[in-house]
């Protein structure tokens, strides 16, 4: 990207000051952390106006002016006119290229770069931020900065939001906007052109909803601000030495990055969407996405596929219904589902001030209303929330899911507790059976020889023995064993960024490990045929197989029903 050094440099211009490309001319913001003047992106001759990062080694633009009209020539200068106007003109003929909006009339207007990145149009003797003719903060372009309030004005209807770039070379809007949509209940939506791509499931008072990784840290704090005259999204960062932003990328990723000085890069902190799971509507209505399954959609516990023949050829659009339709006049019961992101809330309604018994009795008093739960979960719970609409955008969350209490027939409840009753009487006649089971399973364990044992070999790892007819011969082969937390940190959860391809048993991600080593994770499917038994000997086979022509085999992981080979990372 190619940027002018700066030969005399201002963090305001008035109506008898210009900013000439030519001239090398730039404005600075007072703490030097900001910089405003004309720039080129690489392989492209057009200019624009744009402001940028000046502290920083990697030139990073974060706002433009003219991004759907570039300057084809160093002829460009940026002004402020009466009656409080910043334009950008094409300096061989005079004409606008680009202008700023105003509706009111001040006596000497100026335009000032902040310390915050937000360049105003005000009147030079009024700082008052609720005067300002016009600031950037509310027309970005990409790039989300601390302050900037993102969503609606309900008073003048404006909007802000952010519209990615066409490409990494082209500033004009691309495929993708990202939106704060508070029609219902406020969540944010990524949209591709009109089409709906993420929503981030409702505001819960901590999160949004589906975006369990978005928690309380140390360098910034964010909220969501809902009135009759705002509803929008914000953050704000707790240490100014700290550089942070947040950004659509033309691949239609939503990202916050932060400035490492020791790295002299930006690093991804926090991504939207993350996996597949994170598709719109992808499971249909009361269809529930598994990211650790595969297929990874299934129906919700009392639900059924409504197309069971498109449904298993992975057609899930038309999503399930409930085994037993509901009733309304002969009287419905919620039955509670946990650890889920909440369903889309575009057709819901929401009271602050109700108790969730409360909001209970309103949602069964209307046959039209499909489910609720807790508006908060900031302080333990309060207010409510409403669906009247079929529930769909529903994904399971390993951590930090929430609960939801959805309508069903009454007849369900019943048929859970003779199911309790059932259990209980089962429980009883199996007690007598256990002392005989484990009397029996003590004598056959002494008598069956395995081919094939896992022995815990250490605290790092696993050793695998390979038992053969001699027991005098028997092969020990040491494998460390990673933990499932250490391999879902190095595939950033099993992004679907990372997934490299899928096999007959499951998927293959990229990886990298702490120590900076790539690796490659064959991802065993949970409804897959391989056994614990299959898998050993697998290890085994590949670990005795070592070869320089063949991929290496760094490690397993087992933990619970996740079954994983680690191999080192080799590309195409």
């Amino acid at each position: 990207m190619s940027i002018q050094k700066i030969s005399n440099a201002t963090d305001t211009i008035t109506t008898t000051q210009i900013l000439r490309d030519g001239d090398h001319e730039t404005m600075v913001s007072s703490d030097g952390s900001f910089e405003l003047g004309f720039f080129s992106p690489e392989n492209s001759k057009n200019r624009y106006v744009g402001m940028w990062y000046k502290k920083i080694t990697v030139t990073t633009v974060v706002w433009v002016a003219n991004r759907e009209v570039p300057l084809a020539n160093k002829s460009g200068v940026l002004k402020v006119v009466d009656p409080g106007l910043l334009v950008l003109l094409n300096d061989t003929n005079g004409g606008i290229i680009w202008s700023s909006n105003t509706s009111r009339h001040v006596r000497t207007p100026v335009a000032k770069l902040l310390d915050s990145g937000n360049l105003v149009v005000k009147d030079a003797n009024d700082d008052d931020p609720g005067n300002f003719l016009w600031e950037i903060f509310n027309y970005p372009t990409d790039t989300l900065l601390p302050g900037m309030k993102f969503g609606w004005n309900y008073k003048t209807g404006l909007e802000v939001y952010l519209s990615s770039w066409k490409s990494k070379d082209d500033p004009s809007s691309g495929d993708f906007t990202y939106h704060f949509d508070p029609t219902g209940y406020p969540q944010r939506v990524l949209k591709k052109g009109p089409v709906v791509q993420f929503k981030s499931g409702p505001w819960n008072g901590l999160r949004f909803s589906g975006t369990p990784n978005l928690r309380k840290n140390t360098f910034y704090k964010y909220g969501v601000v809902l009135n009759k005259n705002e509803a929008y999204f914000t953050y704000e960062l707790l240490d100014r030495s700290i550089i942070s932003r947040v950004t659509l990328s033309e691949s239609g990723v939503s990202q916050r990055l932060i400035w490492v000085d020791r790295t002299q890069r930006w690093e991804v902190y926090i991504t939207n969407p993350t996996d597949n799971c994170d598709i719109y509507r992808l499971c249909g209505a009361y269809g529930s996405c598994n990211i650790a399954k595969s297929p990874v959609c299934g129906c919700l516990d009392r639900f059924l596929p409504k197309d069971p023949k498109g449904w298993n050829l992975g057609d899930w659009s038309n999503g399930c219904v409930r085994r037993t339709p509901l009733n309304c006049q002969n009287g419905d019961v919620f039955l509670k589902y946990s650890g889920i992101k909440l369903p889309d809330t575009r057709y819901s309604q929401f009271n602050v001030s109700m108790t969730l018994e409360e909001c209970k009795v309103l949602c069964l008093k209307n046959c039209s209303c499909t489910a609720y739960t807790h508006l908060d979960i900031s302080k333990g719970g309060s207010g409510c929330l409403l669906w009247f609409e079929d529930l769909t955008n529903i994904k399971l969350l390993s951590e930090e899911g929430q609960y939801i209490y959805i309508r069903m027939a009454i007849s369900e409840l019943e048929l859970k507790g003779k199911r309790r009753e059932i259990l209980v009487v089962s429980l009883s006649l199996s007690m007598g059976m256990v002392l005989l089971g484990l009397s029996l399973m003590v004598y056959l364990r002494k008598r069956k020889k395995s081919n094939h044992r896992l022995r815990k070999g250490g605290r790092l790892g696993y050793i695998f023995t390979d038992d053969h007819h001699d027991e005098n011969h028997n092969e020990r082969i040491d494998l460390p064993l990673l933990d499932l937390r250490t391999i879902t940190k190095a595939t950033d959860n099993f992004s679907i960024n990372n997934k490299l391809g899928e096999g007959g048993f499951g998927p293959v991600y990229k990886g990298l490990l702490e120590d900076g080593q790539e690796i490659a994770v064959k991802r065993l499917s949970r409804d897959s045929f391989q056994g614990l038994d299959e898998f050993k000997n697998e290890v085994i086979c590949i670990a005795k197989l070592q070869h320089r022509n063949l991929v290496k085999l760094l490690g397993c992981c087992i933990q619970g029903e996740e079954k994983m080979l680690i191999y080192e990372y080799m590309p195409n």
